[in-house]
């Protein structure tokens, strides 16, 4: 006869479970007296008995004692370098097509294994321009002055799109519920607003952009990040010594 679980024949599991290790309670069980601690001493203290990581007993410790040189940039980026060479392979191989209306993204290189891993974007380089023989649509984060002249000599495009953390992402996941962020940082400004690095929100990239891939509120950031260049601002003259 099957042996039948219910409530009443449930037990854990044999050595799951141990009795509580009670110290300071009498020499017999072992753990009286010193409660296992042993006599005296930093560790034999109530409360904090371990120092903290890397502590060497009062003398300057090793982290302190190396010299350190250099520092961390908060602001670096990391590009995921793309050669023209190796994406003609892909489109040799099918692995990556392109229109003026679908171009290729960062979610492609990604699906099609031409990256392995995005970073914060991607950048376009030169390496391999002799080998180009497609004309290639790209939207990318950066690309090299000779990448853009190599692509367009074939009838191919390039567009730069400021891409934050959250914005690569949902590209990078197909999502497009959400506005993309549009850059603050002065230096993102001035590089997406420039034709010359095919910036999106460069007065020439407004007109020449496919509708289909041109958002509203681009014309709108457009105008209002480079009304700076037709403003006048008067200096304020220096005060004459007497």
């Amino acid at each position: 006869m099957p042996f039948r679980v219910t409530l009443t024949s449930l037990r854990p599991a044999p050595r799951s479970q141990f009795n509580q290790k009670r110290v300071g309670r009498g020499q017999g069980s072992g753990y009286g007296g010193t409660s296992g601690r042993g006599h005296k001493g930093q560790k034999a203290r109530s409360g904090n008995g371990k120092p903290k990581a890397g502590f060497e007993g009062g003398q300057t410790s090793f982290i302190k004692r190396i010299p350190k040189r250099g520092f961390t940039n908060q602001t670096a980026r990391t590009w995921a370098p793309i050669n023209l060479d190796r994406l003609q392979s892909w489109i040799n191989q099918g692995r990556l097509s392109s229109t003026p209306t679908t171009p290729i993204t960062a979610r492609e290189l990604l699906l099609s294994g031409c990256v392995h891993n995005a970073h914060d974007g991607i950048k376009l380089l030169s390496t391999g321009a002799s080998e180009l023989r497609s004309a290639v649509h790209v939207i990318a984060s950066r690309a090299s002055k000779a990448a853009i002249k190599a692509i367009e000599e074939k009838g191919g495009s390039v567009f730069c799109k400021h891409y934050n953390e959250l914005a690569l992402r949902d590209c990078l996941k197909g999502n497009t519920q959400r506005l993309n962020a549009a850059p603050t940082r002065k230096t993102d400004i001035l590089w997406y607003t420039k034709w010359e690095n095919r910036g999106y929100l460069s007065p020439e990239a407004v007109v020449k952009m496919p509708p289909s891939l041109m958002e509203d509120r681009w014309k709108v950031l457009s105008q209002q990040l480079n009304r700076y260049r037709d403003q006048e601002y008067k200096l304020k003259s220096k005060p004459q010594r007497r």
